[in-house]
């Protein structure tokens, strides 16, 4: 199917009007990782590495474009089985359901973890300004609210993730269509596919999304079928003063039932002590979140989290993060996660140092707080209780 894929791409760079032809421009990132992590119940301790290299690129010929992004992770663990290649940060993880297999593994072994992918490789035609097409694996983002977006319905941000800078793609269709400049249409065909209890369970997405804005508030609403279940949402921001409120939900009916996933969210940057200080605070309710410590051991093998639609395990969700510039070169911050039905949280401080404008380097500290026991199938009591100590330093360069 790869090749399939390039040979498209190729017919339609050459099939182009080479007189309108831009010269590429190549991207990078480079991100280098240490870390120490506490042994717990679910993880084994020590120290690991992280190298991640992504090189990105969007030439263009007359209408037709391409947006290219490419990338090796490469991990070791001090200790054999510690998941080289895994979130360490993380009990579980769900997974993604892309249907192209656009990733390969270099090497696998006790220590070490090595892998390349695309996560971007797509082909777009943009015939008039009002009209671009693109097909092929894209960054799409329908979110209205910061960190928890649960009426975003592609694959979202881990909000307590510091090392991944870029969204992650999906494999989809799409058409956009700007009757204004205030306004837009979007519509996305999307298969999916996701291996659940050992089979791959395929579905399909079709949606359609439109934009606008009205006396200053930014107003969307989507429907369509999602992972082949009837889904809508509606989504709006808009500000009050210096506060930014924010708000989203969706209603998407899942097992013969009705699921509403919904946050509301305000945030707010302020002068303290002659320096910048931002704010942002989120509430999320989330049908198909966990409702207590026993009913982790239904979300964790279900659907949902499995496709990667869950960005935390439970039904009652605050999030609160605090971004504080001690100086111009040197900003502190601090997330706060915190399970309102299980009671744990997870604890995030951090700070980081532009050394230039390409070079950023961070430290922090991850903690969780809760419940570490297991219950006798093997499945947390808590969310965030498990999370062990974990200690980091990171050098992030953009080229």
């Amino acid at each position: 199917m790869t090749r399939a894929v390039v040979l498209v791409l190729l017919i339609l760079l050459v099939g182009a009007d080479t007189s309108q032809a831009q010269l590429p421009t190549v991207r990078g990132y480079y991100l280098n990782v240490g870390l120490w992590s506490d042994s717990t119940l679910y993880s084994t301790g020590g120290l690991f590495a992280i190298n991640r290299l992504r090189v990105m690129t969007r030439p263009a010929v007359g209408p037709v474009f391409l947006d290219i992004a490419y990338e090796h992770v490469f991990s070791w663990s001090e200790r054999s089985g510690a998941g080289a290649d895994g979130n360490i940060l993380a009990v579980v993880a769900g997974g993604g359901g892309e249907w192209a297999g656009l990733s390969w593994t270099l090497e696998d072994s006790r220590h070490v973890s090595w892998r390349h992918r695309f996560d971007r490789l797509s082909v777009g035609w943009s015939p008039i300004e009002l009209l671009e097409i693109t097909v092929g694996r894209q960054t799409i983002s329908w979110a209205t609210t910061l960190l928890l977006t649960p009426a975003d319905p592609f694959v979202p941000f881990d909000p307590s993730d510091p090392f991944r800078e870029y969204r992650a793609g999906v494999d989809a269709l799409r058409v956009q269509v700007f009757p204004s400049p205030l306004s837009e249409l979007d519509f996305v065909l999307r298969p999916t596919k996701t291996e659940l209890d050992g089979t791959d369970d395929e579905t399909l997405t079709l949606l359609a999304r439109g934009r606008t804005t009205w006396k200053g508030w930014e107003i969307s609403a989507w429907a369509g079928a999602l992972h082949d279940e009837p889904a809508a949402a509606v989504g709006t921001t808009g500000g009050i003063g210096s506060l930014a409120l924010r708000g989203e939900a969706s209603l998407r009916e899942h097992e013969d039932d009705m699921r509403f996933r919904g946050t509301v969210g305000i945030d707010t940057r302020t002068d303290a002590f002659d320096r910048d200080l931002y704010l942002v605070f989120e509430y999320q309710h989330d049908g198909f979140g966990a409702s207590s410590t026993g009913d982790l051991a239904r979300v964790i093998p279900s659907e949902p989290f499995a496709r990667g639609e869950l960005q935390t395990l439970g039904r009652d969700v605050a999030v609160g993060q605090a971004s504080y510039q001690l100086h111009p070169l040197l900003g502190a911050d601090l997330l706060v996660l915190w399970n309102l039905n299980d009671g744990s949280a997870l604890l995030a401080p951090g700070a980081s140092y532009s050394a230039t404008n390409e070079a950023t380097a961070r430290a922090g500290v991850f903690l969780g707080i809760g419940s570490d026991d297991s219950s006798p199938e093997g499945f947390p009591r808590s969310e965030f209780g498990p999370v062990s100590v974990v200690l980091y330093a990171s050098l992030s360069l953009f080229f």
